[in-house]
């Protein structure tokens, strides 16, 4: 069963929520998510909550016991923040490389599924009409606590492409088609270290060859630490085969730090 997740108090949520009713035949259902009805199409669900899904931890549980279903991925269709007012759409996996500022747990990482991310990476490629950027954010913000492999699907950055109609659409045929393909793929699964947050290298090398990337972890949360390098490989859904690292957009430490983990682990090193 996947899931779909939304918030009343987003604006951007909303509207893909209204497009995947209205283009993808979801019907409503006799089932209640805290206190909303949940929309279905077989077997994946539109659930809809009244709080920021950045704070909801622990969210898989809280579905089970809600509607006594166990979920295999969530998407957070979302909208995306940020000062500049970058007209984007971004997917990520959540986490906290360290103290959490906004939501989950400190030192804190969710489950990744890095073939949902690059495919979502890819459709929104293939669809985006608008001249937006589209790419890769850092693992950054919450849940972390979430037991089942998800990531965020997002319109960024203000009101104005928050409602967008057409960025509506394009992440709800890119929610779909990421549900229909995530288990059909063969990528080569790699954690990304370096660069800055919306991850230009890896955005980059994952349109442009067979790399997924897993978390990314940018160079404002360097130095990383042994433990939550492990930490990524582990919250990983699929089989991580290589670490790659922008060279040039980490540091010292990190970079170093990457290449020996790499070799102990025998992974694949990748710099650029």
């Amino acid at each position: 069963m996947e899931i779909i997740m939304t918030t009343k108090i987003d604006l951007a949520s909303m509207n893909i929520k209204q497009k995947l009713i209205e283009n993808f035949g979801f019907g409503e259902s006799e089932d209640k998510f805290d206190g909303n009805i949940v929309y279905r199409k077989n077997n994946i669900l539109i659930l809809t909550t009244n709080q920021e899904m950045i704070y909801y931890d622990h969210l898989d549980k809280e579905i089970e016991k809600q509607l006594n279903i166990k979920p295999e991925l969530i998407i957070f269709a979302s909208r995306h923040s940020s000062k500049q007012k970058l007209p984007a759409l971004t997917t990520h996996v959540t986490g906290n490389w360290g103290e959490a500022m906004y939501g989950g747990k400190d030192n804190s990482l969710a489950i990744a599924q890095p073939s949902a991310m690059k495919l979502a990476l890819m459709k929104m490629s293939e669809l985006n009409d608008l001249g937006w950027t589209v790419c890769y954010e850092a693992t950054h913000h919450g849940p972390s606590e979430v037991d089942v492999p998800s990531l965020f699907i997002e319109i960024g950055s203000s009101e104005e492409e928050w409602v967008n109609d057409r960025a509506g659409e394009i992440l709800a045929e890119t929610i779909m088609h990421v549900i229909k393909n995530y288990q059909k793929t063969n990528f080569k699964v790699a954690i990304g270290i370096g660069g800055g947050h919306y991850a230009p290298k890896q955005t980059k090398v994952a349109l442009n060859s067979d790399i997924a990337f897993s978390h990314i972890v940018p160079k404002y949360a360097h130095p990383v630490s042994k433990d939550m390098l492990l930490k990524a490989i582990e919250r990983t859904a699929e089989k991580v085969e290589a670490i790659y690292v922008d060279w040039k957009g980490s540091k010292g430490e990190t970079r170093q730090l990457a290449k020996s983990l790499a070799e102990e682990l025998g992974l694949e090193f990748i710099r650029d």
